[in-house]
């Protein structure tokens, strides 16, 4: 039966006080879209301290702060970035599908045909997406497993000498010291665009071998 906003208001008034009346305010969960003035500032920002309940989530978990994260982690620059999908010949996609949830969704769309034209497309995904269904490679790991999967690359990468020294730098006296279970010296190696790859190595990357 179709109500007026006032009677929905009304209602959603009285589920939250009757949750705060049986000392229940964690019950309340508030999850919000993009930004706006209202959504950021009031129902997201104020609205759930005030009533008392710590569960209020952001859509930026699995958006734009979760995008910041990659180049923050890996070289010390915590903002957007864009890709150059004109000019990539290959595109692995891990975790996400960019012909359906991305910042430039209509640019992946227009510019993913001619990838698999001249190169290839790794899809890292537990999910059957669009992206997946279209890729030469798909990858359909269990979930939760990415980090496993990343660490074993990562140091198939480093103890064979595989990764980008104009990239990423190396070993000042050019002997690669990335061994199995070998701790390295941090002042062994200049980095260039990375941003603490030794010290990753010897807290995580050192015994994670395949």
């Amino acid at each position: 039966v179709p109500i007026t906003w006032e009677e929905a208001l009304d209602t959603l008034a009285d589920k939250m006080m009757e949750l705060r009346k049986n000392n229940e305010p964690e019950k309340l969960m508030y999850m919000r879209g993009r930004y706006s003035p209202t959504s950021t500032d009031l129902l997201y920002g104020t609205l759930p301290k005030i009533f008392g309940t710590p569960n209020y989530y952001s859509h930026s978990a699995i958006c734009a702060e979760a995008e910041k994260m990659g180049p923050g982690y890996t070289q010390g620059f915590f903002g957007y970035r864009d890709y150059d999908l004109a000019k990539t010949k290959c595109l692995v996609v891990w975790g996400c599908d960019p012909l359906s949830s991305n910042r430039q969704v209509p640019n992946a769309i227009a510019k993913f045909s001619d990838i698999l034209d001249r190169g290839t497309v790794i899809a890292v995904d537990p999910r059957m997406s669009a992206s997946v269904a279209k890729a030469n490679e798909w990858l359909p790991i269990k979930p939760g497993e990415d980090g496993a999967l990343a660490a074993g690359i990562a140091h198939v990468l480093l103890t064979e000498g595989l990764w980008s020294k104009e990239f990423v730098g190396s070993f000042k006296d050019g002997k690669n010291l990335f061994k199995t279970g070998a701790t390295v010296d941090e002042t062994a190696f200049a980095e260039k665009q990375t941003h603490g790859i030794v010290k990753f190595w010897n807290i995580e990357l050192k015994d994670r071998t395949p």
